[in-house]
């Protein structure tokens, strides 16, 4: 099974750019955080974010019982968090496109659910960090459960596909590069594997966070 080494300015830039060069999804992968980045004084000594990333069998990639008590986890957090903010809602765990999500669900009043998704998800995806850092200090692994609220992800990463393939067939009737809208490391893992399956085509990550874009252009 392959394994390999990559280093970026950040964790998810280099798990991004491991799981491109094998070809596999983040749940088809194995990913240990080698070293976290480090800044160094005034820029002296920084030291990149290291990971090792295996790929695996898709059945072998996660284990269910570990995704299942990662999910339970993920759930109690979200619900301690809404109550405390006091908005009455539902915490459901399901699974979509092989990926295990934590959804909340009848927010009744429109301006909670747009203060828990915020702008373009910024909200949700700040809440999405917080879970991460919570399931590393608790467990110990690389959280692999997302949290949606009202279906938001989903139907994201519905436009994000077609989007996508939208600008794929674009550059292959003009033979010109196209550069998409910034977005976050998932979404840009969703553009590479949509681009991926059309042929004839390549992406790759530019630019520094949160401004990472990806561009697509024809294989040389």
């Amino acid at each position: 099974m392959a394994e390999i080494e990559r280093s970026a300015g950040s964790v998810e830039e280099a798990i991004e750019a491991a799981l491109q060069e094998l070809g596999v999804s983040e749940q088809e992968a194995v990913i240990q955080i080698v070293q976290e980045p480090k800044s160094g004084f005034l820029g002296i000594n920084a030291q990149p974010a290291i990971v090792r990333v295996r790929a695996v069998a898709s059945a072998d990639a996660a284990d269910e019982d570990e995704v299942s008590a990662q999910a339970d986890l993920v759930a109690d957090f979200v619900e301690g968090l809404v109550n405390e903010m006091r908005i009455d809602v539902e915490v459901d765990i399901g699974t979509d496109h092989g990926v295990t999500y934590v959804d909340v669900w009848g927010v009744g009043d429109a301006d909670d659910a747009g203060l828990l998704i915020g702008k373009r998800g910024h909200t949700l995806d700040a809440l999405q960090e917080l879970i991460k850092s919570h399931v590393q200090r608790e467990t110990g692994e690389r959280c692999v459960v997302l949290v949606d609220v009202e279906d938001y992800r989903k139907r994201r990463r519905s436009q994000l596909v077609r989007s996508a393939r939208e600008a794929a067939r674009k550059v292959q009737r003009s033979g010109q590069s196209e550069s998409l809208p910034p977005m976050s490391a998932y979404e840009r893992k969703l553009v590479h594997d949509t681009v991926a399956d059309m042929g004839g085509l390549e992406t790759a990550s530019e630019g520094e966070e949160p401004g990472r874009y990806v561009v697509i252009r024809r294989r040389p």
